[in-house]
């Protein structure tokens, strides 16, 4: 799909705070019920919408759909029957393919699918060395190798035959999964990197963009295509230290001890250290400014913020 930025020039519709009801026939197939899957399946649960959730094991609270491409547990058609849209949440394999299509591509195209999300990574940019990035940018290279992977994917969701959005994301926080819960805890480590910002968003953006760009296609508001991927990030990426800073602060407790990257480099596991070899600054533009969203959280502060009242801490006087 054409993922410029001038094919998609829609400014006026604005989400209403999340309140756009979905069509009476959706039905969503979600791959994948982790953090960001649980969080969208209540949201379309809330505005009238049927959803499919897949696992990899049976879970306590009930029957659900099983899929597990290690094992090859998969969902027959018959229960998939009147499916309308697609999400998948699924990492790619340790081969570096695709799950959901590898092992249900068949199956899916039996379905009358609308539309098509696969929730990607910005990693996919590679190290900018702190510069600016955008959906029209090439990878640097060399890539990690998951973020390698992540592009492959990407790009074999783009050649289906279903109308499909690739949503490139940054870290993800929110309720439970974020400095504060751990500063609640005891644990966290304030590291600094001279220069080193990362991006952030927050689950419930994660899902007000996706409900979004999905229902822009449903009410027809352009008659050209949407952007095959977008990027859905905040407004401020900011150094790890930053977000720690402003935990404490909410908490009204003590900042954690403050470490030197340089000084615990070495200490570091090979995933953890993989993290902090990348920099970049990663624009959320097209999403803002020619698809409309307002994001809920525009920056750490709001969305930490938010993440200190839903957990039911309060402020102390």
């Amino acid at each position: 799909m054409n993922t410029s930025t001038d094919v998609f020039a829609k400014r006026d519709f604005v989400n209403p705070q999340g309140q756009q009801q979905l069509p009476a026939d959706f039905q969503l197939l979600l791959i994948g019920g982790g953090f960001s899957g649980k969080r969208l399946a209540a949201e379309v649960k809330r505005r009238g919408g049927k959803v499919l959730v897949t696992h990899r094991q049976q879970q306590a609270d009930g029957p659900h759909l099983l899929f597990n491409s290690e094992t090859g547990e998969q969902p027959p058609l018959s229960a998939l029957m009147g499916t309308t849209h697609l999400l998948s949440t699924a990492a790619p394999e340790a081969s570096g393919s695709d799950p959901c299509l590898r092992c249900l591509g068949p199956v899916l195209q039996q379905l009358p699918l609308r539309w098509a999300g696969y929730l990607s990574s910005t990693g996919v940019y590679g190290d900018a060395k702190g510069g600016w990035v955008d959906e029209q940018s090439d990878p640097f290279e060399p890539l990690q190798t998951r973020s390698a992977a992540r592009l492959a994917c990407e790009q074999a969701w783009q050649v289906q035959s279903w109308p499909t959005q690739i949503f490139r994301l940054p870290g993800i926080y929110g309720p439970g999964r974020n400095p504060i819960a751990l500063l609640n805890r005891g644990l966290g480590k304030m590291v600094h990197k001279p220069g080193q910002v990362f991006g952030r968003i927050h689950v419930d953006d994660i899902v007000g963009a996706v409900l979004h760009c999905l229902l822009m296609g449903e009410q027809n508001q352009v008659t050209q295509k949407l952007p095959g991927i977008v990027n859905v990030v905040d407004d401020l990426p900011a150094p790890s230290s930053n977000t720690w800073s402003y935990a404490a602060h909410l908490l009204g407790c003590c900042l954690p001890d403050y470490l030197s990257y340089a000084d615990i480099e070495a200490e570091l596991s090979p995933m953890a250290k993989s993290f902090w070899q990348e920099n970049r600054r990663v624009s959320n533009k097209l999403l803002k400014l020619e698809l409309g969203y307002q994001l809920k959280y525009p920056t750490y502060r709001e969305g930490l913020m938010a993440c200190f009242k839903e957990e039911g801490f309060s402020f102390q006087g």
